[in-house]
């Protein structure tokens, strides 16, 4: 045997390097054009809503006497309203309501869904019973309408608004949860680790969430795309964030009235509405195709067949 051929054989013998699997999620995202755009979407929101007060070119609430329902122009690139207002600028500080509004809803949805599905999931029987036969309830409504009863309850504004948003949307996380759990509780290390005497909070908690977790991140990116939207719709019909805040569904409501003399003040904000929506329900699916392990095999070219 030769050198060449003993160098050959310890070329195919070596193992293969596997990279963590965030880089390799981040990969086959990279991948998706669709994914690219919708990130760069989300990424120039979220720039937008962390710095639109200094992006914007006037004051959210400063008026221009004399220049109300001007249409778009060099001085004011979407018009202004009613009140002299500059629609560029409250477009842009009204992406830091939708993102705040959005986040907050859905993380207490987030983790009250999460908690309810984790320990429904992992006990079963009569803890399970109990808290999906509630969630089952809850989820039986219309999400508006159960959002506006809400409201009556609690009363308008935008912290009341955020709150109703989060009940809404945890039944949704609870199920989701459960599903998730009840495919990895019986798994191998589940038993081992509870062979080993580990107590339940622990299992759950570094064994069994970490496991179920995929399902529930896909989950949040297109729970953030409908609590934005439910969000409008709660400004819209006066439930939500209270003038002079900017709000896109808010500006939505003020416009409806000029539509068809001053057709900008409601056309701006519903498109940043349709774009925020659209991207994050765009990244949503691509993100579930890539966490999905029959989806992600295939991608990744590791599939066992066609």
């Amino acid at each position: 045997m030769t050198s060449d051929d003993v160098t050959s054989g310890d070329h195919v013998a070596r193992p293969e390097k596997h990279r963590p699997r965030w880089a390799e999620t981040i990969t086959l995202l990279l991948r998706n054009p669709m994914a690219v755009v919708a990130g760069v979407v989300l990424l120039v929101l979220v720039f937008i809503g962390i710095f639109g007060e200094w992006l914007a070119p006037y004051g959210y609430n400063e008026q221009f006497v004399g220049d109300q329902l001007e249409s778009p122009s060099g001085a004011h690139w979407f018009g202004t309203d009613q009140f002299g207002r500059d629609v560029f600028s409250r477009v842009l500080m009204g992406a830091e309501v939708s993102l705040r509004v959005g986040a907050v809803a859905v993380g207490i949805s987030l983790v009250a869904g999460v908690l309810i599905g984790l320990f429904a999931g992992y006990f079963g029987r009569w803890v399970d019973d109990a808290l999906m036969r509630f969630m089952d309830m809850l989820f039986a409504f219309p999400a508006l309408l159960m959002a506006i009863a809400v409201l009556a309850i609690l009363g308008r504004g935008e912290t009341n608004a955020m709150i109703a948003i989060g009940i809404v949307y945890t039944p949704i996380f609870a199920r989701v949860t459960r599903a998730s759990v009840l495919s990895v509780r019986e798994e191998v290390f589940i038993r081992a680790s509870r062979a080993s005497g580990a107590g339940d909070l622990r299992i759950i908690f570094r064994h069994v969430l970490p496991n179920a977790a995929p399902p529930i991140i896909v989950q949040t990116t297109i729970s953030l795309a409908f609590a934005i939207l439910s969000e409008a719709a709660l400004s819209f019909v006066g439930l939500g964030t209270q003038p002079p805040n900017p709000s896109w569904g808010l500006m939505l409501a003020e416009g409806r009235g000029f539509i068809e003399q001053a057709w900008w003040i409601a056309l701006f904000p519903g498109l940043a509405i349709f774009l925020v929506v659209l991207a994050f329900n765009v990244f949503g699916d691509a993100l579930r195709d890539v966490l999905d392990p029959r989806q992600r095999s295939v991608l990744t070219g590791k599939g066992g067949g066609r």
